[in-house]
């Protein structure tokens, strides 16, 4: 008898444990000094502008999607062909766009670790391949683009290197995306391509500049980073936007519930590192390859630097009143790059081995000493999670294991006082997504 119950212990701390060892074997193998060699063949390209040289073997973006393509075929060779690698492409006209000087096919390249169940549910981390100078349309002149953005394609490189040697219950996408500096125009392409085979996109983690330490206004920090996400739905139904008028919701939408499991997942694993969620869809008046997918609705957040340093992006080569211009290599921190790399590798992971999120969250209790929840129950999850936290705060801060049930009642929680969200937990504690309360009953 003793036996068995130190037996049933064992396996009740097993699965329901709060970290899981490979996590942490996942940050320990990214390689901060693979990372600086992928970067550097990057920038040594000379210029990855979306309308640069597509021949040559050693400039211009063509160089380059095909140098990507072949580290994504060896990492592939050497994992028992677990990659399915391909190039994704969309003609982009010069006609009715300001920024695209010719026409020009805009070139994907996509390296998918299918699922070992056959799962449609996706996770993606894209960095962009093409870079710029001063002039987004100067094809010819030198636009290294270390930081930006060699340094978010190199950190999907090598995600790839470091998760492909793992098995997962969803498929993950290392994705190459061209064309952003003249309007997103890869990452358009590629949404619609994943809309049009009906993946389940669990969320997108668009990395752009994760390799800068040291801002324009002097700040220097290694720990500190921005993850931003959009409030709601861009898509969301006139049903919707009314619900939330009434039972809130203005801050929970499905890519502010991809930043908070970021988030988590970081202080779970990376306690040194400070993630900062910002509440805007992308720097003020800018953007980023993660809203194509917003725009189709799909989950998408994007993780980059918390200090830029504006003299460093977009920029000739050139010093001017003594201030040295141009993103080169020399001003990328491949330490930092690492870190933030790890933390994309460590998410998706989480995300993959996790249960999918509940489709249906239901909440009640109005004018009730307790609040009342029922969900559905999904596929693989060993039980479930009730978060809450004050309506002023912006992390989950309290949560409740609940067990393998589909319904359940916080007594002495008032429902005014709080927003509410429901996980599912699988094998190894690995959570869901929150999902939101998106009905109500009494």
């Amino acid at each position: 008898m003793k036996f068995l119950k130190i037996l049933f212990l064992c396996f009740f701390v097993n699965t329901f444990a709060q970290t899981d060892a490979r996590i942490y074997e996942i940050i320990n193998n990214v390689s901060a000094e693979r990372i600086e060699a992928d970067i550097t063949t990057l920038a040594n390209f000379g210029t990855r502008n979306t309308f640069s040289d597509t021949i040559s073997d050693t400039r211009g973006i063509g160089a380059a999607r095909r140098w990507i393509k072949s580290e994504f075929d060896a990492i592939s060779n050497n994992c028992s062909n677990c990659l399915n690698v391909f190039y994704q492409k969309d003609l982009v006209k010069a006609e009715g766009n300001t920024r695209v000087p010719k026409d020009t096919w805009v070139v994907n390249v996509v390296a998918i670790q299918k699922s070992k169940t056959g799962s449609n549910r996706y996770i993606i981390m894209s960095g962009d391949i093409d870079s710029r100078n001063s002039d987004g349309s100067d094809f010819t002149k030198d636009a290294p683009g270390a930081n930006d953005n060699a340094s978010g394609m190199a950190g999907a490189i090598e995600a790839a290197r470091v998760l492909s040697a793992y098995n997962f219950d969803a498929n993950i996408v290392y994705l190459g995306l061209s064309g952003e500096e003249q309007g997103l125009f890869g990452g358009a392409g590629f949404a619609a391509f994943a809309k049009e085979k009906n993946w389940d996109i669990i969320g997108v983690l668009n990395n752009d500049m994760i390799g800068n330490i040291k801002g324009v206004d002097g700040v220097i920090s290694n720990i500190d980073f921005r993850i931003f996400s959009e409030p709601v739905p861009q898509t969301e139904t006139e049903r919707e936007r009314k619900m939330r008028r009434f039972y809130g919701g203005e801050v929970d939408g499905i890519s502010r519930q991809l930043a908070r499991y970021v988030y988590k997942t970081t202080k779970t694993y990376m306690p040194e590192m400070n993630p900062m969620m910002i509440y805007r869809l992308d720097r003020f008046g800018r953007g980023g390859h993660h809203r194509p997918f917003n725009d189709l609705g799909y989950a998408g957040i994007r993780i980059m630097e918390a200090h830029e340093n504006y003299t460093q992006q977009h920029q000739d080569i050139r010093v001017e009143d003594g201030i040295e211009y141009g993103d080169m290599l020399k001003f990328v921190n491949f330490g930092y790059a690492r870190k933030l790399t790890a933390v994309n590798a460590i998410t998706m992971a989480s995300l993959a081995w996790a249960p999918a999120s509940p489709t249906e969250v239901s909440i009640g209790g109005i004018v009730e000493p307790s609040a009342k929840f029922k969900w559905d129950k999904v596929e693989g999850a060993l039980g479930y999670k009730i978060y809450w936290r004050e309506t002023t705060s912006p992390t989950w801060d309290n949560s409740r294991y609940v067990g393998n049930v589909n319904e359940f009642t916080l007594d002495g929680i008032v429902i005014d006082n709080y927003f509410f969200g429901i996980a599912a937990v699988g094998k190894d504690g690995h959570e869901s997504v929150v999902v939101f309360p998106n009905g109500v009953f009494r």
